[in-house]
């Protein structure tokens, strides 16, 4: 597990393109390490490119990075599940942000067939967590990939949306930490 994310803006001086967004994340998978993705979330778009899309972007400089995140753990197998844990820290530093869980149910790839396996799982998970006495709390965020127009066939694009909205929950909490302190 070690995935990149980055949130772009666009700059002033493009201004002048109302049809461009203001701002995307971007996201590179390690499964998939020559594709990147791009989640518009204002219009609910995912789109899949060539990782040299990266380079092109920084020479058309029509978009600054603004924040950039890398999520970095080791995967497990346990029985028909695949388990990603990772920390989540700042790109050029070692400040945790937080901490990531991402399961899979291998034997089904439709996401409304494993609905209930998945359920249970989390139950369960969060039923072991709350019985020890650890700082912070467990989130479940499950992003609704129909506004993506993504179909039940669970995909890499749904991967990157995952993600994508697991970086908004984490800058959102952390914004409302910032402003109680």
């Amino acid at each position: 597990m070690g995935s990149a994310l980055a949130t772009q803006r666009r700059n002033n001086h493009q201004s002048l393109a109302p049809e461009l967004p203001r701002d995307f994340l971007g996201i590179s998978l390690p499964e998939q390490p020559n594709k990147y993705y791009f989640i518009i979330r204002g219009q609910r778009i995912v789109l899949e490119a060539d990782s040299s899309i990266q380079t092109i972007m920084e020479k058309l400089q029509s978009y600054k990075s603004r924040v950039a995140l890398y999520f970095e753990g080791f995967q497990y197998q346990l029985g028909d599940f695949q388990l990603r844990v990772g920390k989540v820290t700042p790109t050029h530093s070692d400040n945790l942000r937080g901490i990531i869980m991402e399961v899979e149910y291998l034997p089904l790839s439709s996401l409304e067939k494993s609905r209930q396996v998945m359920e249970e799982f989390v139950d369960i998970w969060q039923e072991a967590i709350s019985k020890r006495s650890l700082p912070g709390h467990f989130m479940h965020i499950e992003p609704s990939f129909v506004e993506y127009g993504l179909s039940d066939h669970y995909s890499s694009q749904h991967t990157a949306v995952q993600y994508a909205t697991v970086m908004a929950q984490l800058i959102a909490t952390q914004s409302v930490q910032a402003a109680r302190n």
